[in-house]
C-alpha cells in the first residue's frame, strides 16, 4: 500500500476516524492493527522478519535494565547482531555475491554460492536502525525499557513511519502512545495540508521528472 495510492487515503481515513472515535485505552491496539495491516499489504509473510526482530529487541531492552556488568554489553551486540543480520541478509546478500562472483570470475573460477529469489521488506532500514536506537537507549540508561509488549511493536511498526522515517528515538516516540489526545481543528487541517503539499512534490514534481 503507498502513500500516494487511492487505497491508503481510504486506509488513512478510516484509521484517523477510528482514532477519535475509540476510547483512549484501546487507541494503541488500533494503531498496532492497522500498521500490521500496512505492512502485510505487500508481502504478508514479512511480517514475520519483523516480529523476530521485535521479540528480540524487546526482550533484550528488559534485560540490559536488569543486568549489571560486561554481560549487558553482550546482550546489546546480540540485538545489534539479529537487527544487522536481517538487513545485511535482504539488502546486502545478493549485492555482495554479486562482487563476489565478478573478482572470482575475473580470476577463472565459478561462484559456488548461489543467489536468494527474495523481494526486500518495505522499510526495512528505517524498522531495523529504529529497533536499534531503543536498545542503545536502554544500554546508555537515556529509556526506561518497555514492559507492555503491544506498546513497543506499535514503536517499531507506526506506520506512518514504517517506510519512509523518520527514524525516531524511543523517548520521542513511546510516551506519546500513552498521552491522550483530543480532536483539534486546527491542528487536523494544519496536517492536511502538509500531506497535501508532500503529495504534490511527490506526484506533480519527483514523479514527472522520474
Amino acid at each position: 500500500m503507498l502513500f500516494n495510492s487511492i487505497e491508503f487515503i481510504f486506509f488513512f481515513v478510516i484509521v484517523t476516524s477510528l482514532y477519535f472515535v475509540l476510547p483512549h485505552r484501546f487507541r494503541w491496539f488500533m494503531l498496532l492493527a492497522a500498521s500490521c495491516y500496512f505492512y502485510m499489504a505487500f508481502v504478508p509473510v514479512y511480517i514475520l522478519i519483523l516480529g523476530f526482530t521485535i521479540v528480540i529487541d524487546y526482550f533484550a531492552g528488559i534485560y540490559l535494565e536488569k543486568t549489571q556488568g560486561p554481560a549487558r554489553r553482550w546482550l546489546l551486540v546480540a540485538s545489534l547482531v539479529a537487527n544487522i543480520g536481517v538487513l545485511a541478509v535482504f539488502k546486502y546478500y545478493n549485492f555482495l555475491n554479486d562482487n563476489l562472483t565478478t573478482l572470482l570470475h575475473g580470476a577463472g573460477f565459478q561462484n559456488p554460492i548461489p543467489y536468494l529469489s527474495i523481494l526486500l521488506p518495505i522499510g526495512l532500514s528505517f524498522h531495523t536502525f529504529q529497533a536499534m536506537s531503543y536498545t542503545i537507549e536502554v544500554y546508555r540508561g537515556h529509556q526506561k525499557a518497555e514492559r507492555n509488549f503491544g506498546i513497543y511493536s506499535l514503536y517499531v511498526m507506526f506506520y506512518p513511519q514504517l517506510v519512509a522515517g523518520p527514524i525516531e528515538r524511543p523517548q520521542n516516540l513511546l510516551h506519546q502512545f500513552y498521552e491522550e489526545h483530543h480532536f483539534d481543528y486546527d491542528r487536523v487541517v494544519s496536517g492536511l495540508k502538509l500531506m497535501l503539499w508532500g503529495f504534490f512534490k511527490k506526484l506533480v514534481i519527483a514523479d514527472r521528472l522520474a
